[in-house]
């Protein structure tokens, strides 16, 4: 018969532990930790604390700092669970050195890390500038859309948060009518007391959000889009914005990345409100050069340099700054796949495949500056110049006639088929079809050899960030709050670089 040792696994076991030692050279924690201690510029904080002479002492915030970045590189974003590993992990207990920080501090902790984050940002972009990992010639910009920690049920115009707080109200009178009327019946049995129970907390709810709705409005106003429309707003966190995404719609933020080929090395990071990427360009572009600047390159460091970015940021606007900044930039329209030869015959990028005409389904007519329908009707000019989002536009448009009785109506005219076709050409400032140009750059030779570069640039730092990051939300609100812990995320993604290529 056979005999085993005993196998017991509830006993508890006295095991000494040297904590430096769970620190080994090549880790990622090893990395944080020496990047925190001796490259990184801690000083920011101490002007915070006055408690030299009275007072607790404080939780030193290099080692907030590490457990904060250990958390994030394994897919901790919640303060508590940051707090349970440094009370379970040996890793964590080592970065923390034997100290247990509890949530709210360290929430609190990168909540108010608003004027160092950057500077922390750059200390550790410094590392990667001197271990040669930037490559300083091809960038690729992207970005990641994000749900914050706010209900998009919270989400309307002024009007719409006006009329939710109305139904509110009416459903509260209801049910309080209900009830009284339930009081006023004749009878021998008593109202069950769960039930009343039940309708009391209902009532209650449904009252403060009624409240709560009412002092929201109180105290702010409509918020207006860039085209100075209004747009909707959200009493949970007002900085985000409803975005649509491929997973469907969600409440978040828009968060863009600047990219360095050479390694993958993020240069700059910044979270939006806005959906969009028609504008997003100039703050990527000017925050990259602060962070360039800042490691003692030039004011011109982007000049010649070669920027690519996906059709959602082809816009006049984001097309103008590069123009301006003189960047050799490649950011193609929407239907570049289907002019490319290479993708002849997938039904993703077949003209059959898409809903609606486009631009270059109309014949233009250049000596009477008209524009030809598929169905062979003209569509005249309308106005020469109108400003849209910051584009500027040649308007074009068809007779009712022709449109009303058009069999292609359909596929040509939106907003449930009212109304003459209109079709905006866009123009640059000085006349310049700046879309006309950037499509002939990309479907040129070189366009064509390196845009198609943009994807394995950008794309696997976003992979890296959300599925083994597992950064698949934000915790907090506000958009200050919401780009500290995105640029904390980034930084962790930079740091891991730095460990991946021998720092020690």
């Amino acid at each position: 018969m056979a005999r085993y040792k005993p196998n017991e696994i509830a006993q508890n076991l006295l095991i000494p532990i040297s904590l430096q030692e769970q620190i080994m050279p090549g880790s990622l924690e090893y990395a944080i930790c020496t990047l925190v201690d001796e490259r990184m510029d801690m000083n920011l904080f101490d002007e915070k604390y006055n408690n030299d002479e009275k007072g607790r002492p404080a939780y030193d915030p290099r080692i907030l700092l590490k457990v904060v970045l250990l958390g994030y590189s394994r897919g901790l974003i919640s303060s508590r669970k940051i707090e349970q590993a440094c009370k379970e992990n040996v890793v964590f207990m080592a970065l923390s050195c034997g100290q247990y920080p509890d949530h709210s501090t360290i929430a609190t902790f990168v909540s108010s890390m608003k004027d160092a984050i950057l500077p922390l940002f750059r200390d550790v972009l410094l590392v990667c500038e001197e271990m040669e990992l930037l490559g300083g010639t091809l960038f690729a910009l992207d970005g990641c859309k994000l749900p914050s920690n706010a209900s998009k049920q919270w989400s309307g115009s002024i009007d719409d948060l006006k009329r939710k707080q109305a139904k509110l109200e009416e459903k509260v009178k209801e049910l309080l009518a209900e009830q009284e009327k339930e009081d006023q019946v004749e009878g021998d049995d008593p109202p069950d007391p769960d039930n009343r129970s039940h309708h009391n907390k209902q009532v209650d709810k449904l009252r403060k959000q009624a409240e709560r709705i009412n002092a929201w409005l109180k105290e702010n106003d409509k918020r207006i889009g860039m085209s100075g429309k209004e747009i909707k707003s959200n009493i949970t966190d007002n900085e985000s914005t409803k975005m649509l995404t491929s997973h469907g719609t969600i409440q978040g933020y828009n968060s863009q990345a600047m990219v360095d080929a050479r390694n993958q090395i993020i240069i700059h990071a910044e979270a939006f409100g806005n959906g969009q990427d028609h504008h997003h360009v100039a703050p990527m572009l000017d925050g990259s050069q602060e962070n360039m600047e800042s490691l003692g390159h030039s004011r011109d460091y982007f000049k010649g340099k070669i920027l690519t970015a996906d059709s959602n940021y082809h816009s006049n606007v984001n097309m103008q700054k590069c123009i301006d900044e003189e960047v050799d930039a490649y950011i193609p329209d929407r239907w570049f796949r289907t002019r490319d030869t290479r993708f002849t015959g997938r039904r993703k990028y077949s003209h059959q495949e898409r809903k609606y005409f486009a631009l270059e389904d109309f014949h233009y007519n250049q000596g009477k500056d008209q524009y030809v329908c598929p169905n062979g009707k003209n569509l005249r000019l309308k106005v020469k110049r109108i400003a849209i989002t910051g584009n500027v536009y040649r308007q074009y448009r068809g007779n009712e006639e022709d449109c009303n009785g058009c069999k292609l109506k359909g596929k040509c005219v939106r907003n449930n088929g009212k109304g003459p076709k209109t079709l905006m050409v866009p123009i640059g400032p000085d006349g310049v079809n700046l879309s006309k140009l950037m499509v002939e750059k990309i479907e040129s030779e070189q366009g064509r050899k390196i845009y198609p570069q943009r994807i394995a640039i950008v794309e696997p730092v976003f992979a890296n960030l959300r599925t083994q990051k597992r950064l698949d939300r934000f915790t907090l609100r506000g958009k200050i709050k919401v780009n500290i812990q995105w640029m904390l995320y980034c930084m962790v993604h930079n740091i891991e670089k730095i460990a991946n290529y021998g720092f020690a």
